[in-house]
C-alpha cells in the first residue's frame, strides 16, 4: 500500500487573540508532520466575514514566529495549494454544495431570518430550549421537501435568498476511529441540517472543512475535542462526496481547563486569576481593550512550548524539560490523554523558571535590554551578561532580573539600617575605613582572593566574618539579599565597591 506524505493543517479563524489552547493545537500538528518528515499547512478559515477582526491573521503569524512553529504553506508563505484564506476560495465551494443538493444529500431552505425566529420561539420548550432544524422539522418549514420543483426553480431564478443545508438522514448509526478516543459513534437523528452554504454564498466551517482538507490533501486532522459534535456532518459529507477514500485520519484533542478543572479555561479565568491565557497581547482593535499575553508576561518561547506540550501529553517518563528536537522524536497521539488537562500558572512559571536558569548569560543579557531601556540604563553587554548569570536562578521572569539585580545597575537609595545600627560601633567603622583602603592596593576583584583578604583582616580586627559580611552587603546592595557578596563585589569592581563603602559608613554614623 501507497504511503501517502504526511500533511497536517491548523485552521484558525482570524477573529481574535490565539488562545494557549490554540497554540498547544499547533504544537501537536507540527511536532506530528516534523516528525513524519510531513507537511504543516496554516489555513485561515475567514468565511464568517460578521466575525472577521483586522489585524487577527497578522498576530497570528507572528504567534506562530514567536514559538517556532513555522508553516511550510500558508496564505503569507504560498504553496502548491494556494490560495489559503477561504474567503478567497469561496467560487470552488457553490459546486460541491450544489453537487450534494443534485445527489439529493443536501437542499435549498428559503426561510427568511425572521420565519427561523418565530419557529424557534413556536417550539421553545423547558424540554427543547433551543429547537433544531432537522428531519422531521424541515417538513414545516420553506425548502426543497416542501416546496414543488418548480417553486424552488423559480425562486432560483429571482435570485431569492436562501441557504443549502445537509439532508441528514434518521436513525443511523455512524463511527469513526479517532486517534485519541479510539472509536467514536453518533446517531443522526441527533443531529440537525447543518447549514453548508450560506445566503452570502459563503460555505460554513462544515463544507469549507472538509472540501479544503480534500482538496489540500490533508491526512491528519487534529483539532479541540469541542468540535466533537460536528464530526458527524463531517463524516456523511466526506462519504456523500465520494471522497471517502481520502478522508484524513482525525484526533479530537481534550480541553484545557481552568485551574480547578471545572470547565474549558477561558480569557475571562486569565482576567479573574490574574495570568495570560493567549499567546501574545492582543488588542481588540473594536473596543481597545488589551489582553495581556505569555510572551510579554516574560515567558521564553521555549518554555512556553514544552509547558503546552505537556498539558494533555506526556512520554511515559517522569521526564519533564524536552527541546524542541527532543519533543519532534518522542511525541505520539497515542499517549494524548483523553481527559482535560488543568492548567496550572504556578507550573508554567516553573517551565520559565528551568529555561532561564538554564539558558546562557550573554541570550539573557539580550532579552533583558528592553527592561535597562526603559529605565533609561546603559551598561555594556557583557557587564550585564555577567549580572544575569549571578541572579538568574532566582528569576521566573527575564524581567525579574532587574528586582534580583538592580543594585548592580544603580547605588542604593536607602540601607536596611535596622539590620546594622543596634550592633554598629566604631570597630567596625574601623574595619571597613581600613578594607577600603585595602581594596586599592588590590590589582584583582576576584571573588575568592577577595574573601581571603577579607577574612585575614577580620581576624586580625577580632571581628567574626558575620559580624561584617551583613553590613558589608548592605552597603553594597541596600538590603539583606543578592548572590554571594563577593560575586558582587568582583562585578562591580574596586572602585564602585569603595564609592559604596564610603556611602554606607556615612549612613551608620
Amino acid at each position: 500500500m501507497e504511503h501517502k506524505k504526511v500533511r497536517v493543517r491548523f485552521a484558525p479563524s482570524p477573529t481574535g487573540g490565539l488562545h494557549l489552547g490554540g497554540v498547544r493545537t499547533v504544537l501537536f500538528n507540527y511536532l506530528f508532520a516534523k516528525q513524519h518528515k510531513g507537511e504543516f499547512v496554516l489555513r485561515i478559515e475567514d468565511t464568517d466575514q460578521t466575525r472577521y477582526v483586522p489585524g487577527a491573521e497578522e498576530y497570528i503569524n507572528e504567534c506562530l514566529r514567536w514559538c517556532g512553529l513555522n508553516p511550510d504553506e500558508s496564505p503569507e508563505l504560498g504553496g502548491p495549494f494556494a490560495p489559503y484564506r477561504q474567503s478567497e476560495r469561496k467560487a470552488l465551494y457553490r459546486q460541491y454544495a450544489e453537487q450534494l443538493v443534485k445527489s439529493g444529500h443536501a437542499y435549498y431552505a428559503f426561510d427568511t431570518t425572521e420565519e427561523l425566529d418565530n419557529m424557534r420561539q413556536r417550539l421553545r420548550s423547558p424540554e427543547n430550549p433551543s429547537p433544531q432544524y432537522n428531519h422531521e422539522l424541515r417538513k414545516q418549514m420553506r425548502n426543497s421537501f416542501t416546496l414543488s420543483d418548480e417553486e424552488v426553480q423559480e425562486l432560483l431564478v429571482k435570485n431569492t435568498p436562501h441557504v443549502i443545508r445537509i439532508n441528514m438522514p434518521a436513525n443511523e448509526d455512524l463511527s469513526f476511529v479517532d486517534m485519541v478516543r479510539g472509536e467514536v459513534t453518533f446517531q443522526t437523528s441527533l443531529v440537525d441540517d447543518k447549514v453548508l452554504l450560506k445566503a452570502d454564498g459563503m460555505p460554513t466551517y462544515h463544507l469549507a472543512v472538509v472540501v479544503d482538507d480534500y482538496l489540500m490533501k490533508i491526512t491528519h486532522a487534529f483539532r479541540g475535542e469541542e468540535w466533537l459534535p460536528s464530526a458527524p456532518v463531517h463524516l456523511l459529507l466526506w462519504k456523500y462526496l465520494g471522497w471517502e477514500a481520502h478522508m484524513p485520519q482525525w484526533a479530537h484533542l481534550p480541553l484545557i481547563l481552568k485551574p480547578d478543572g471545572n470547565g474549558k479555561l477561558s480569557k475571562r479565568d486569565g482576567d479573574r486569576l490574574g495570568f495570560p491565557v493567549y499567546a501574545m497581547n492582543w488588542a481588540d482593535p473594536n473596543t481597545g481593550d488589551l489582553t495581556k499575553g505569555f510572551r510579554e508576561r516574560g515567558f521564553l518561547p521555549e518554555a512556553f512550548v514544552n509547558m503546552l506540550a505537556m498539558l494533555g501529553w506526556n512520554d511515559g517518563s517522569e521526564q519533564e524539560i524536552f527541546s524542541m528536537e527532543q519533543l519532534i522524536e518522542k511525541f505520539s497521539m497515542d499517549r494524548v490523554h483523553k481527559a482535560g488537562a488543568k492548567f496550572d500558572f504556578e507550573k508554567a512559571k516553573w517551565f520559565n523558571h528551568q529555561y532561564i536558569h538554564h539558558k546562557d548569560n550573554e541570550s539573557l543579557a539580550v532579552l533583558f535590554q528592553p527592561v535597562l531601556q526603559e529605565k533609561g540604563i546603559d551598561a555594556y553587554p557583557a557587564y550585564v551578561a555577567m549580572v544575569a548569570g549571578l541572579v538568574k536562578e532566582r528569576c521566573y521572569f527575564v524581567n525579574e532580573i532587574w528586582d534580583h539585580g538592580f543594585f548592580f545597575f544603580q547605588q542604593p537609595e536607602g540601607y536596611d539600617e535596622a539590620a546594622v545600627k543596634p550592633k554598629w560601633n566604631a570597630d567596625k567603622e574601623a574595619f571597613f575605613e581600613a578594607w577600603s583602603a585595602q581594596l586599592g592596593t588590590l590589582s584583582t576583584a576576584n571573588a575568592a582572593e577577595l574573601e581571603t583578604a577579607f577574612k585575614a583582616l577580620a581576624t586580625e580586627r577580632n571581628l567574626k566574618m558575620g559580624d561584617v559580611q551583613l553590613p558589608f552587603r548592605i552597603m553594597l546592595t541596600g538590603g539583606k539579599f543578592g548572590p554571594p557578596v563577593f560575586d558582587i563585589v568582583a562585578t562591580l569592581g574596586i572602585a564602585e565597591t569603595q564609592a559604596r563603602i564610603a556611602k554606607g559608613l556615612a549612613a551608620f554614623k
